[in-house]
């Protein structure tokens, strides 16, 4: 049954490879194929040399991660059918520490290995490709305190958490353990979305109250008209390691705030800015963030039964070469094969993602009676951020959690006229539980 297990393992494993390796030559060749011209909308927006320079930044990027793709192959593998995992194990127990201390230093130890794994691949992808086309702004220093502060959240925050799934499924083995741990694991979800805006951003982020003005006012009578609740608007030092610009919501309820990055601020206009920014209010709105919890925390019930189902199996422990079952070594083995086991319904979630982006955009467009604030953004920051303007339609549809700036441009030409919806739209935001 061991060897069953392997077999099919393998067998989706590498479909999953096969198909992701398939989808991205399709992209690259798709790029190439419109890499002399400027797509037709975009013509007088951006320059011929501009959406070359995206091409390159894209396929520069795209062959990074079809190396990595393919070196994990072999370390995975040599690592599988040599045993290295069980002898790994085995290291652990022999320090004896219970079982749950065990299993968090073989957890750790496979944890710290991944990442040294993949460190080349980010350092040149950073220092080498990001600083290539402008975007890097991070220095030698401020990545070593990154990583220190993100090791140190790791162990003050997952060391615990992990701890306490581990002790769950030690303790009630028999029973219902895996809804035990779903409830330890909801309520660090939503105690993570709580504190992330006024405890985490802040230890790698400067976050500046955004200064008293027409921005200002523009954004918090935005607010007010889609009772939108927040504790307040803040400016992010996001230059200080990237170029790239972005703005978010983060927290819950009176936690809740409005992150713009200073690039972005620099390099939208006010119209622009307030349309991005009902744009993520209408996630809000539209209770999009709500949907995609509801789905997150779905998918994590249904993978810990499945899961509670193989515990006491042998052969699921004997395929990946641990000799002796145990709860530390079912949780690596389930995340190492969930992905590829699963990797098919990524269309799926990338649909209801693009779903929700559509609805976002609609949203913004009718909140400020106007389409053309949120597709001038779209044209800037696709430029700023050399987006892909030309994706191949399959692996967009895979992959992509949002439309292509094209498509999302098209859906909001098709709007009907906003004046008359405007108007209607206040009256309906008006209630002071919209949004709640």
């Amino acid at each position: 049954m061991a060897n069953g297990f392997l077999f099919i393992f393998a067998l989706f494993y590498f479909a999953e490879h096969a198909v992701g390796l398939w989808l991205t030559s399709l992209n690259l060749r798709y790029l190439q194929l419109h890499a002399q011209s400027v797509p037709s909308y975009f013509q007088d927006k951006i320059s011929l040399p501009d959406y070359q320079k995206s091409i390159r930044y894209i396929r520069d990027k795209t062959h990074l991660g079809i190396v990595s793709s393919l070196a994990e192959i072999p370390i995975f593998w040599g690592m599988l059918l040599s045993g290295f995992f069980g002898l790994v194990d085995l290291w652990a127990r022999s320090l004896g520490l219970s079982p749950v201390l065990s299993g968090l230093v073989f957890l750790s130890v496979m944890g710290v290995l991944s990442y040294l794994l993949a460190l080349p691949f980010r350092l040149f992808s950073t220092f080498v490709i990001e600083k290539r086309y402008g975007f890097n702004r991070t220095t030698l220093r401020t990545w070593l305190l990154d990583t220190l502060k993100g090791l140190l959240l790791t162990m003050g925050i997952g060391g615990p958490l992990l701890i306490a799934v581990l002790w769950l499924m030690n303790r009630y083995m028999s029973g219902f353990w895996w809804i035990y741990a779903w409830g330890v694991l909801a309520l660090f979800q939503f105690s993570v979305m709580a504190l992330f805006p006024v405890l985490i951003v802040p230890l790698f982020n400067k976050l500046t109250p955004l200064p008293e003005g027409n921005l200002r006012e523009r954004i918090e009578a935005l607010a007010c008209k889609i009772g939108f609740q927040m504790s307040g608007i803040f400016t992010m030092d996001g230059s200080k390691r990237s170029l790239h610009s972005n703005a978010f919501f983060a927290g819950i309820g009176r936690f809740r705030r409005i992150v713009l990055f200073d690039t972005l601020v620099g390099g939208l206009n006010e119209p622009q800015l307030l349309a991005v920014l009902a744009h993520e209010m209408g996630h809000n709105v539209k209770k999009h963030v709500r949907a995609s919890l509801v789905v997150g925390l779905g998918s994590s019930l249904a993978g810990l039964y499945v899961l509670s189902q193989l515990l006491k199996s042998p052969w699921f422990y004997s395929a990946f070469g641990f000799p002796v079952p145990s709860s530390h070594a079912a949780l690596f083995i389930f995340a190492k094969a969930s992905g590829a086991f699963t990797f098919f319904l990524e269309p799926v979630f990338s649909m209801l993602s693009r779903k929700h982006e559509y609805e976002a955009d609609r949203f913004a467009a009718d909140t400020l009676g106007d389409e053309q604030p949120m597709i001038e953004s779209l044209v800037k920051l696709s430029k700023d951020n050399l987006s892909n303007l030309t994706p191949h339609p399959l692996y967009s549809f895979f992959y992509y959690s949002h439309p292509t700036p094209m498509e999302r441009i098209q859906a909001l030409e098709r709007l009907p006229h906003l004046e008359r919806g405007a108007r209607d739209a206040d009256q309906h935001w008006s209630s002071p539980n919209r949004g709640n």
